[in-house]
């Protein structure tokens, strides 16, 4: 038993070259989608499988409206559930939308709310320009990929790969759990220092959020 790749089965020639190719030109057409360094683009994540009258889909599509109201652009992973919610708010208040989609092997449609779209092959091209040209993250309940984009960020922050970004969780029940168990499993061995948890902010309020983004 070996790590293969689900979607593309390496191929007996497999050619490193060829394949690295592959991935800067799917970075280079990924970074084309943005349109100015300057855009203040924040980057909401959640889960796929949120049903649109779930209440937390209903929190996402106010997050999106509240973002544009505050002169931000929104970017998700441009899927269904709480990637389509924070877009769909942002697209009814007329604000910039980017969507970043990837081919999985169980198809992920891109939601109808993206103005500015890209679909990757890979799931770490993908994560770089989730984080690329953003200001800011609000995470809202999700899965394993939530997760993923989470301690993504946490870890990108620090090890001072990218600068101090305002991350917020939304959603005090859902996350407070997660908060509790890396102060007592991870900060009592020293695993993580104190102050690498004083960039997460917590909160039940979609307004507070967009004001801790706002800084």
């Amino acid at each position: 038993m070996y790590s293969d790749d689900v979607v593309y089965k390496t191929p007996e020639n497999f050619d490193i070259i060829s394949y690295m190719d592959i991935v800067a030109d799917e970075l280079k057409s990924g970074i084309s989608l943005f349109k100015s360094k300057n855009e203040k683009i924040v980057a909401v994540f959640g889960s796929a499988r949120t049903k649109s009258n779930d209440k937390e889909y209903l929190i996402a599509e106010e997050t999106g409206k509240k973002l544009v109201e505050n002169g931000f652009s929104v970017i998700t992973g441009g899927g269904p559930g709480i990637m389509e919610a924070a877009l769909k708010g942002a697209f009814l208040k007329h604000g910039d939308t980017y969507g970043v989609n990837v081919v999985l092997p169980h198809e992920q449609e891109s939601n109808k709310y993206i103005k500015n779209g890209y679909v990757c092959k890979h799931l770490f091209t993908r994560k770089v320009l989730l984080t690329r040209n953003v200001c800011g993250y609000i995470v809202l309940p999700g899965g394993f990929g939530t997760l993923d984009e989470l301690f993504d960020v946490l870890t990108l922050m620090n090890t001072k790969i990218q600068n101090q970004l305002p991350l917020v969780l939304l959603g005090i029940d859902f996350w407070s759990g997660l908060i509790e168990w890396m102060k007592d499993k991870l900060l009592s061995k020293h695993y993580i220092r104190e102050d690498e948890l004083e960039c997460i902010s917590l909160t039940d309020s979609v307004d507070e959020a967009v004001n801790i983004i706002k800084g």
